[in-house]
């Protein structure tokens, strides 16, 4: 394999590694004859599990880390010294089918800089993906981002060839946007959104008059939003997730923790590290809204504009409404059943399939999957020996749940070694 083809695969992957809005998810591609590969529905980024248990690797990669555009919140803003590097369409093609006959791969998630213009670039995009499909008849998994301001026909020709199109929302609020990237509006991302969603809903109506009529992007749409860089709160960030998710095109919303690359910007905030707690307390409030039936204003109002970051939202709802509890486990409805803490969607319906034929007690629940250390203080059922949470309160159920931080113990035995400069 070329050796400078490989020096810029190691660029251009490295400037991807901060999307991570690339799963692997939500379409399947059996293996056709004189087709190249087949896509199995996964989960994950980088490394996705398939449904019969098969790890799933994707080449995440950028077409080029050049960039018009000077984002603060961006490692290739166009005022930052690092290397850089472009692949061509030829060389991009060649090398993911060289990855993939080596089974390195079994997809792609191909995102880019913008140069010269939004559709200089998603016309590039576009015949990699398009190449792939028609040249070398690769049938795996691909995903493009589409270039915020691409023309309409652009975005439609990709949705022909992709599984999968995305555009980032990045920042929630426009004025935030603006202060940190003032040459993007929210205008130019919703629009290709917009144009993904009629593309994905007219080819449904063409496939039900015409059973072989072309998929536009069968996988659907997905976005990101970057969590901690400006001031929008969980209530800002969930209000918009929860819109986005009304479309139906709409399957996933990512959350990225702001990781400080560029540091000596004034405009950013100054984090040691990126908050991961909450980004992992977003993903959980937008599981509730998209598994377990809540409505976002009950994750997130103006008295509580922000998620716990010491509870989980589920637990936290609970917690702010007892008179909802205890549920009792062996009568209540799947609805309900699904808001009690520590039980989920399976543990639900095992809930209501199994107490058909028998009381179910704590050590049947147990035996089911649902994590009794949380629900034992928000159901009654035969032989539960805790109190409720009505019969103590709520702030004694939290200081009991609150997990408490491990201190490892240092042996001062062992021999500590440095390797600091």
């Amino acid at each position: 394999m070329n050796e400078n083809v490989l020096n810029k695969l190691k660029i251009l992957a490295e400037s991807a590694k901060y999307d991570v809005s690339c799963s692997s998810s939500g379409t399947v591609r059996s293996n056709k004859p004189g087709m190249l590969g087949n896509t199995v529905g996964g989960w994950g980024i980088c490394h996705s599990f398939a449904e019969d248990g098969r790890c799933i690797s994707l080449l995440k990669v950028m077409l080029t880390n050049y960039c018009i555009y000077d984002c603060a919140y961006c490692i290739n803003r166009r005022s930052n010294d690092l290397p850089r590097a472009t692949l061509s369409v030829s060389e991009l093609v060649d090398l993911t089918m060289e990855f993939y006959r080596r089974n390195y791969i079994e997809g792609l998630f191909l995102s880019s800089g913008v140069v010269r213009s939004p559709d200089y670039t998603m016309e590039r995009l576009v015949r990699v993906a398009k190449d792939l499909r028609t040249v070398h008849r690769f049938n795996g998994y691909i995903h493009l981002k589409s270039i915020p301001g691409a023309s309409r026909e652009l975005v439609n020709e990709a949705g022909l060839y992709a599984d999968r199109l995305s555009v980032n929302v990045e920042i929630p609020k426009e004025e935030n946007l603006k202060l940190l990237a003032p040459e993007k509006d929210h205008k130019s991302v919703y629009a290709p959104m917009r144009y993904i969603q009629q593309g994905v809903l007219e080819s449904s109506e063409e496939r039900k008059k015409h059973r072989h009529a072309p998929r536009f992007a069968p996988a659907g749409q997905s976005t990101q939003m970057i969590v901690g860089a400006t001031a929008e709160t969980d209530k800002d960030i969930l209000f918009l997730s929860s819109a986005l998710y009304k479309g139906p095109t709409m399957r996933r919303v990512y959350y990225s923790g702001y990781i400080s690359v560029n540091t000596y910007d004034t405009r950013l905030p100054a984090l040691k590290q990126p908050p991961l707690v909450r980004e992992n307390r977003l993903y959980q409030a937008d599981w509730l809204m998209r598994f377990y039936q809540f409505k976002v204003e009950e994750i997130v109002d103006d008295a509580y504009p922000d998620l716990d970051l010491e509870i989980d939202p589920k637990l936290s709802w609970a917690l702010r409404h007892p008179e909802q509890f205890p549920v009792d486990i062996n009568r209540a409805d799947y609805e309900m059943l699904l808001r009690i803490p520590g039980v989920g969607v399976k543990s639900a319906r095992l809930i209501v399939a199994s107490r058909r034929f028998s009381k179910l007690g704590f050590y049947e629940l147990k035996k089911i999957g649902v994590v009794m250390k949380k629900a034992q203080y928000f159901i009654t059922c035969h032989e539960l020996p805790m109190k409720t949470v009505n019969e103590m309160t709520p702030q004694a159920v939290r200081s009991l749940l609150i997990t408490k931080p491990n201190k490892k113990k240092v042996d001062e035995r062992q021999l500590l070694l440095d390797f600091r400069d």
